[in-house]
């Protein structure tokens, strides 16, 4: 069937009160969504203009949230003063199952970054085949700028406000940026105590060992980052090189020509995922790559003969996170290592980017000073639209973020079933059980990706998309 699905315009009425998706995410929806109208083979009991309706419900329900909750968290201070925090939950979609998806503690929180998330957490799953929902939270602080004490009053808050819209088969949350297993052990200890007699160990996940959390929480996002390029491109090229050396595919070209051989890799952001990620290449022995840049909030360590990760992360451990960014501090930990620019990490003359800080960081304005011809998001959404296309059409591989960073809500997704059977798995059970799932991602995405002209990014959602389109029709929500 010819033609295309329009979603509603902007004088569509919507009672949520809240504008649809936009930009990026609206034409992902958009052009997933036209591939499969025109695929006979997908959902062929769906002829004519039954197949048009269908498919144009389909682009209104994932144009929008289901649900925005938001509020003002009423907060003292330590000084006695009193201050409001805008605070958010967003439920996109649950068909799949809960809504899931991390809490944001960050001071360029907003409705519209929170609901975009919530949109990348529902396709997210459905790649992944993770039997939840998509979900995000937000609170617009630093958390840098508040004590201990004002913190935990904060979570508590946020429980409180959002106590009747969250819980182990509604809406789970985790942590994000900002948050880590702290935040969630007080967020689960307040939802625990207004909540008594209930059940209350999978109301979070990324919680603490002590509190009910998964051995390997922590670091799979990270694991599963790594492990994405490193299957990629010494695995899969390896095993399929005669077929990608036939194709005519732009993108085999770039994977054959980064496979056994010395990569270069950049690493901007060295929290919980970049640092880790960092870690995984430094100790690969299957993959011939060393890392020779890592950058944070203020910094970046360059080392063409590569960095000694484990030190920095050593000392990020005892400075609040922070990269030694003073020749002493670098002296200090016995690094070799140039000091530049935060920001001059994104332009360095290496063949694989790992990006693992916040949205938007290659954008139109350094889209053409990359030169990098790997990519891989650890964190959501860090790649414009208009840069995803203009590298996308050089050659660029671009290892999305549903892709990519799913480590953390695969292991989320353990977590709350060690909660609800109260057995728990080993760290080597968990990171056998992370790495199988994403694999099976993987063996059935990459095969299309090399097959067809597709980006890995739209390959990505089309198969998220298809199978939400699948689930939603067979639950007769597209009529």
């Amino acid at each position: 069937m010819d033609g295309n699905i329009n979603s509603p315009g902007a004088g569509t009425e919507n009672p949520t009160g809240v504008e649809e998706v936009e930009g990026q995410t609206r034409a992902i929806i958009q052009s997933s969504l036209n591939a499969l109208l025109d695929s006979n083979t997908f959902l062929p009991e769906l002829k004519d203009n039954m197949r048009v309706q269908a498919f144009t419900s389909m682009s209104s329900i994932l144009s929008t949230p289901n649900k925005i909750h938001k509020s003002f968290l009423r907060v003292p201070l330590d000084d006695g003063s009193v201050v409001r925090i805008p605070s958010f939950r967003v439920q996109h979609n649950d068909a799949l199952g809960p809504y899931k998806g991390g809490i944001r503690f960050h001071e360029s929180v907003n409705e519209e970054e929170v609901v975009n998330l919530a949109f990348l957490m529902t396709l997210k799953n459905a790649l992944h085949n993770v039997p939840f929902g998509g979900g995000k939270g937000g609170i617009l602080l630093n958390p840098r700028h508040y004590s201990d004490k004002e913190l935990n009053l904060i979570c508590r808050k946020y429980v409180r406000y959002f106590s009747d819209v969250i819980g182990p088969d509604k809406d789970i949350p985790a942590p994000d940026v900002g948050s880590g297993e702290r935040e969630m052990d007080w967020m689960m200890a307040e939802y625990k105590r207004i909540k008594h007699g209930s059940p209350y160990l999978g109301s979070f996940t990324g919680k603490s060992v002590a509190n009910g959390g998964s051995l390997g929480r922590r670091e799979a996002t990270g694991k599963g980052v790594y492990f994405t390029f490193r299957y990629l491109f010494s695995d899969y090229v390896r095993e399929h090189a005669d077929e990608l050396a036939a194709s005519d595919n732009p993108f085999a070209a770039t994977a054959l020509a980064h496979a056994n051989r010395p990569l270069k890799l950049a690493v901007q952001g060295f929290g919980n995922v970049g640092s880790v990620a960092a870690l995984e290449a430094y100790n690969s022995t299957e993959t011939d790559n060393k890392v020779v840049a890592v950058s944070d909030r203020n910094v970046t360590l360059y080392n063409e003969e590569g960095l000694d990760i484990p030190a920095l992360i050593a000392f990020a451990n005892t400075n609040r996170g922070d990269l030694p960014s003073t020749i002493d501090q670098i002296a200090q930990t016995g690094v070799k290592a140039s000091i530049k620019g935060r920001d001059k990490l994104l332009t360095l003359p290496v063949d694989v980017l790992i990006l693992a800080a916040l949205e938007n960081q290659i954008h139109e304005g350094n889209m053409r000073e990359i030169q990098a011809r790997v990519i891989v998001e650890g964190a959501n959404a860090p790649t414009t639209q208009e840069a995803d296309e203009y590298l996308s059409d050089q050659g660029v591989i671009i290892i999305p973020d549903i892709l990519a960073n799913a480590g953390g809500v695969i292991v989320s997704y353990f977590e709350w079933l060690q909660g609800r059977e109260t057995q728990f798995y080993t760290e080597e059970e968990v990171f056998r059980l992370l790495l199988a799932k994403m694999k099976s991602t993987m063996d059935i995405i990459l095969p299309q990706f090399f097959g067809d002209p597709f980006p890995l990014r739209q390959n990505c959602f089309i198969h998220a998309v298809m199978r939400l389109t699948t689930v939603l029709y067979r639950q007769g929500k597209l009529y």
